[in-house]
């Protein structure tokens, strides 16, 4: 039996559907309010809890053997990145231990290990990767780059309307991974000898600048970009300005600076461990863009 928090995000999602393609048996951690009918559908045994209810956890990891935490903080919902992001996983951990689980899939952050200081995401994740490390369960810790279905928003935006939003350097270079290919990495781990106890970069098999992306949606839907660039110093503003009246939210926004200031990719040798380890091939980010699309 599988455990997967984060059920119902982006990632959870299809790591729950990869499992239930398989035939795995799958317990999906998902909000009361969350749209979950899809995984039931898909054969899923649906767990409705709290991540932050030591309970719930407790109950949660009974007769599971793995563990794919998904899972991440979000504003919208009320949880920080040290409820959510810290605390959660320290106690899935505990609970993972007393639970006597196999393996455990920590999915973290590029640059989790950088020294952040200003982005809640990335100290929260940090730390949680050294307590899974000195934990003595069975581990392996993906480091993903930016999400490729986080972008169909924006593509679907750039298709209707012809314009693209960017702040900060377009410049600044990434690896956008497929997230269709880090949910097959996900549940491979437990599974695969040469992941046991190790941390992987988990990015795309090309290093782009942020603005070929712009390009990239153009030769997609066949229309001339309407770029728009603002300066991080919007950024700097909004985090001002909201302060003031609500911490929680300008600490979130930090990270979201930290995210567009600095370079998140993977190198060369870095994919070819993951294809190697794995045995698949990275999907770039405009195959997966059509293919989502239809095109």
């Amino acid at each position: 039996m599988f455990l997967v928090t984060g059920a119902t995000g982006g990632l959870g999602r299809r790591v729950v559907r990869s499992l239930r393609d398989q035939g795995q048996s799958v317990r999906a951690f998902v909000r009361l309010n969350s749209q979950y009918s899809e995984l039931e559908s898909r054969g899923a045994e649906i767990f409705i809890g709290d991540l932050l209810r030591e309970k719930d956890l407790e109950k949660a990891c009974r007769e599971v053997q793995f563990i794919i935490s998904t899972h991440g903080s979000d504003e919208s919902e009320g949880g920080t990145a040290l409820e959510i992001d810290y605390r959660a996983n320290i106690e899935l951990i505990d609970q993972a231990k007393a639970s006597e689980v196999q393996h455990f899939v920590f999915v973290s952050v590029l640059g989790a290990d950088r020294g952040y200081e200003d982005a809640p995401v990335f100290k929260a994740k940090r730390a949680v990767e050294l307590y899974l490390q000195g934990s003595g369960l069975n581990y392996t810790i993906l480091r993903p780059s930016g999400f490729a279905s986080n972008l169909l928003p924006l593509a679907e935006q750039f298709r209707q309307t012809g314009i693209y939003l960017m702040v900060g350097d377009p410049k600044i270079r990434t690896s956008i991974v497929s997230t269709d290919d880090l949910a097959r990495i996900a549940i491979a781990c437990p599974t695969t000898p040469a992941a046991r106890n190790q941390v992987f970069a988990v990015g795309g098999p090309e290093v782009l600048e942020r603005g070929e992306i712009v390009q990239m949606f153009g030769r997609i839907f066949n229309r001339e970009p309407i770029f728009l660039n603002l300066p991080l110093l919007a950024v700097d503003g909004v985090r001002t300005a909201v302060g003031l009246f609500n911490p929680d939210l300008k600490d979130a926004l930090g990270t979201f600076r930290t995210l567009l200031s600095n370079e998140f990719y993977c190198t060369p040798a870095e994919i070819e461990t993951l294809e190697s380890v794995f045995d698949l091939q990275m999907e770039p980010l405009e195959s997966y863009l059509r293919r989502n699309f239809g095109l």
